[in-house]
């Protein structure tokens, strides 16, 4: 009788957090940067399903990497392409990982989680979005990145 009802109970916990997700979330997802190491011509494509509604939405780029990752910050290049327009936007991203005084800015113990504001885009309701990153770094192959992601988020 016990476990009939901690699992009714599990039920309805579940239920009610499905129940309450976001609905300003929009898209996001994270891909896998290649283990051996980011290679600067590797792009990571995102692509987002056409939006419900019309409005401003918010553009965070995503970074998690490991103990692996040799510098205290990351410079991106990141290619924007709404589907209703014919215009590419650029952005160039530094993402600062580690403090002056060596103090990990990101949260997580080996696996490090960043995240850094982009821009705010007007979109129209059936817009979708695709953007294509890749790092801007002096070094060819960067070890350490585990992933990169894009979250959209309807203001």
């Amino acid at each position: 009788m016990k476990y009939r009802l901690l699992i009714l109970l599990m039920i309805c916990t579940t239920v009610a957090g499905l129940s309450s997700c976001d609905e300003s979330l929009s898209y996001s997802h994270y891909e896998h940067a290649p283990l051996t190491g980011w290679e600067k011509n590797d792009t990571l494509i995102f692509c987002t399903r056409p939006v419900a509604k019309t409005g401003r939405y918010h553009i965070e780029v995503g970074l998690r990497t490991t103990n692996d990752y040799p510098f205290t910050s990351v410079s991106l290049n990141i290619e924007q392409y709404v589907s209703s327009q014919a215009v590419k936007v650029n952005y160039k991203p530094l993402l600062i990982l580690m403090e002056k005084n060596g103090k990990i800015k990101g949260q997580g113990v080996s696996l490090y989680q960043y995240t850094m504001p982009l821009a705010d885009i007007k979109l129209q309701q059936g817009d979708s979005v695709r953007f294509c990153v890749r790092h801007d770094m002096k070094r060819e192959i960067l070890p350490g990145i585990a992933d990169v992601g894009i979250t959209l988020t309807r203001r």
